[in-house]
């Protein structure tokens, strides 16, 4: 597994596992964010009113998954101090994730630029469904890499 400073511009990663995103991650969300609305929370209701027929994540939860994802493709750096988020460019949700489906992340390395602090990654990202094999969610993932004097 290569660290994030031996990866070349263009370089592509895919999570190896898939992650089942469950009702009960989807209620900490909630409950974490003040979120409760009721398409991710009322199974009961979004059987008979919601188009999906079920709950569904919510969109910044999975997005909130990239980390936990990236950190499964990339080997720590013994040059890399702190790895700090740096923002989100054009981030998209495209297709819900239903309670109980899979996500996996694939990225590619699109631009690494020099900062002060150390080097600015551009990360394009997509969370594909397993049900479907459709992006739930693209997007731009900025991330310092702080270096080690």
């Amino acid at each position: 597994m290569k660290t994030l400073l031996d990866l070349a511009i263009g370089e592509s990663l895919a999570q190896p596992e898939w992650l089942t995103v469950t009702q009960d991650m989807i209620n900490q969300f909630a409950d974490a964010t003040g979120d409760h609305q009721w398409i991710h929370l009322d199974s009961v209701k979004c059987e008979k009113e919601s188009p999906f027929k079920t709950t569904i994540a919510h969109g910044f939860l999975t997005a909130s998954l990239m980390p936990k994802a990236f950190a499964e493709v990339i080997a720590p750096s013994e040059r890399i101090a702190s790895m700090i988020n740096y923002g989100i460019d054009k981030l998209r949700f495209l297709e819900p994730v239903k309670s109980n489906d899979a996500v996996k992340y694939q990225f590619k390395l699109v631009d690494v630029s020099e900062k002060p602090q150390g080097k600015l990654f551009k990360v394009e990202a997509s969370c594909l469904l397993k049900s479907s094999g459709n992006p739930a969610l693209v997007g731009g993932f900025l991330m310092l890499a702080v270096l080690k004097p």
